[in-house]
């Protein structure tokens, strides 16, 4: 199911499938530094629906060499996502598009719920869940469907210390604008959080815990060392 290697696919293939007749004739855009992109632009592909994609200038090449490949038109534009999104907010003004949040419209938090309820039938005794954070739809997602299935079950979130734009949320009670530096878990360095996924998963989190680039270093060390994986940082950061 998840071709391009995130969980995003879930999200995104849901969220396209849930388009009216005419939405998926004029298309959508979406602004991603990478995962969110290339889901869309993928099952934008299997499904025949029109993909464009902004891309910050520090999204990684090959995710954006990936999202041509697919047949999306790719956009490089913004220093981060924030500006990217402004970008392909302008964009929609003109065209009509969708835009599709990657974290933060309720068609992808529901996609990415998926992963809490195949954890709890993989692994039933599960006691706690550990999730990378970056705008916060995958943990919202998962927080929504694990609490209702196992309330007991303790749902962990992790952050980039160059990014703790979801901790910076819940402390203000409000999404808020978040400094954002880079860092190897650029898949998290979403510097404002989702409104929905706050909404939606805020109250159902246990913790939030940010860590420091050293350690999501190590991290990825250490995948490759005992599961001989290669592992992004974003994906990384929750060991």
């Amino acid at each position: 199911m998840q071709f391009t290697g995130s969980f995003k696919e879930r999200g995104a293939r849901y969220t396209l499938k849930k388009l009216t007749p005419e939405q998926k004739r004029i298309g959508v855009i979406a602004a991603s530094a990478g995962n969110h992109a290339q889901a869309l632009a993928y099952h934008g592909g299997l499904l025949d629906i029109p993909v464009t994609v902004v891309m910050p200038i520090v999204a990684p090449i090959m995710k954006v060499e990936n999202c041509k490949k697919y047949g999306a038109n790719v956009i490089i534009h913004g220093a981060d996502i924030g500006e990217s999104r402004l970008h392909a907010l302008k964009i929609v003004a003109k065209k009509g598009m969708m835009y599709i949040n990657g974290y933060d419209h309720p068609n992808i938090l529901a996609g990415q719920g998926t992963m809490g309820l195949e954890i709890l039938d993989q692994v039933p005794d599960v006691d706690a869940i550990v999730v990378p954070v970056g705008g916060g739809g995958l943990i919202a997602g998962i927080a929504l469907a694990v609490k209702t299935m196992k309330p007991e079950v303790l749902i962990i979130g992790v952050e980039p210390e160059m990014c703790p734009s979801f901790t910076s949320a819940m402390k203000h009670g409000q999404a808020i604008h978040t400094p954002t530096f880079p860092s190897l878990a650029d898949g998290l360095t979403v510097p404002t959080a989702g409104v929905n996924a706050l909404a939606t998963g805020g109250h159902l989190i246990d913790k939030m815990v940010t860590v420091s680039e050293a350690w999501i270093s190590i991290a990825i060390l250490r995948l490759i060392e005992l599961e001989k994986a290669v592992v992004e940082g974003a994906g990384a950061t929750g060991l």
